[in-house]
């Protein structure tokens, strides 16, 4: 038994020992955005170290509208956890490997993503090269595509740290998918243009069975279809422009504004890619989803609304960031425009979105381990008038208008940093619904309460 304690201890203090270490790089918390320039002058050998991230929640939620809502209790939610491995690879070379242990969606172990940093061209035994690297940044992989800065203040399942709230945005654009980053930076000075094929599970191709439309009228019957996916056909871009400017110790100031232009997926993940789930459980389930209203692994985007999946989005994104002293304030103005459904099922409806959302935060104590903040979302998207063909006997269009659905999110938070790895925060949170006829067409449907967190991450 002493034998087996003793290999314990010794496998716990060497993986304490090499562990990642919990700074604004990797934990970002207010502090920073995009990584750093890798700092070549370190590296001695390939070496990989080790990180883990796990979190736990209360939550005590309520969910309210015309239509049946399953009755929520007050309860622990399913615990999440990230496995990162980080490897020094050659001088200015890492590689990433994220993996989520558990998580609500998929409470078994996968891959979230990984990717190449390239910060120097050693192999390359090149000056041209090196000069340009000095500035030049070549992120490549399945990875978290950086459009926008709100990406960089959301959890990632247990990785929770970065985010004062317990809740992400309702549009979360948010993905991982293969891309390649390209990064020019000087004084303060950001510009970055990315490839990716806007999807998170890629292939070769797509089947789509035979059916009928409902989206005509009469109804149109259309056959079975086998598509071929060329990169080329479905290749996006996306770009950043930001400046980051440190004023003195106390004050900071960036400013940043993102694009994303897809013209064409056969399922588009920028709004939908949260694997993880959100850690809103169950809230607006209604009681007509019988067994899986409360399947956590099910029904995961609760409190998320956006675009579903598209086949065509153009989406642009304006940040402001600032610190004053204590104070820190973050904004967004987003609007993404598109398609969602597919030619081959007639289901092809346009969709406009506006998202804003404004934060403010004060950090307090001696080290500023405290913090109280408060933020507001609202979401909403245009009206779909009625179209398709009109049928006569019905009196009706194929799909009636609907009107423009909105949907507001009020959260405030308390956090305590215990240490630089060990966080606890408090949520109170209600978010309201507008023109959801799943819902019901009376009273103002909404939920709301209070959730609670303890994350460690090292």
């Amino acid at each position: 038994m002493k034998k087996i304690i003793t290999m314990l201890a010794t496998g716990i203090l060497t993986f304490a020992a090499n562990a990642q270490k919990n700074d604004t790089t990797i934990y970002n918390y207010g502090l920073g955005f995009e990584q750093g320039k890798v700092d070549a002058s370190k590296f001695t050998k390939v070496k990989a170290n080790i990180g883990g991230d796990f979190v736990l929640r209360f939550q005590s939620l309520k969910s309210h509208a015309d239509s049946a809502m399953v009755p929520l209790g007050g309860n622990i939610n399913f615990p999440s956890a990230n496995l990162n491995v980080n490897v020094d690879m050659a001088p200015g070379i890492m590689v990433n490997l994220t993996t989520y242990l558990a998580s609500r969606h998929h409470q078994n172990t996968y891959v979230e993503g990984g990717y190449i940093l390239i910060d120097q061209l050693p192999f390359l035994k090149s000056k041209v090269a090196d000069d340009i690297m000095k500035y030049a940044t070549i992120k490549v992989g399945m990875m978290e595509i950086n459009y926008g800065d709100a990406h960089f203040r959301r959890s990632d399942n247990a990785r929770t740290l970065n985010n004062a709230f317990v809740g992400n945005y309702i549009l979360d654009g948010f993905a991982i998918s293969p891309a390649l980053e390209l990064y020019f930076r000087h004084k303060g000075i950001l510009v970055m243009g990315g490839l990716t094929n806007c999807v998170t599970n890629p292939n070769t191709g797509g089947y789509i069975a035979a059916g009928t439309s409902k989206y005509t009228a009469p109804s149109t019957k259309y056959p079975a279809s086998y598509t071929a996916y060329n990169l080329n056909k479905i290749l996006g871009y996306y770009f950043k422009l930001s400046y980051d400017k440190q004023i003195n110790k106390d004050i900071r100031i960036r400013p940043s504004i993102s694009g994303f232009i897809c013209n064409f997926t056969p399922a588009g993940a920028l709004y939908n890619s949260d694997r993880a789930g959100s850690p809103y459980n169950e809230v607006m389930n209604k009681k007509s989803l019988g067994l899986s209203s409360y399947d956590a692994t099910a029904n995961v985007t609760n409190g998320y609304f956006g675009t579903g999946n598209y086949s065509k989005d153009n989406s642009y994104m304006f940040n402001l960031f600032a610190q004053f002293y204590g104070f820190e304030i973050f904004g967004t103005y987003e609007q993404a425009k598109g398609n969602t459904g597919l030619s081959q099922t007639f289901n092809v409806v346009p969709y406009t979105i506006i998202n804003n959302s404004l934060e403010g935060l004060y950090y307090f104590g001696k080290h500023r381990q405290f913090d109280v903040g408060v933020r507001y979302t609202a979401v909403r998207k245009s009206a779909i008038p009625a179209y398709g063909t009109f049928d006569d006997v019905k009196g009706t269009y194929a799909v009636p208008a609907i009107a423009a659905m909105q949907t507001g999110r009020l959260q405030a938070t308390l956090g305590w940093r215990l240490t630089n790895n060990i966080m606890t925060k408090i949520e109170y949170c209600k978010q309201t619904y507008s023109n959801f006829l799943t819902y019901g067409t009376g009273a103002t449907p909404f939920f709301e309460g209070v959730i609670a967190e303890a994350a460690i991450s090292f």
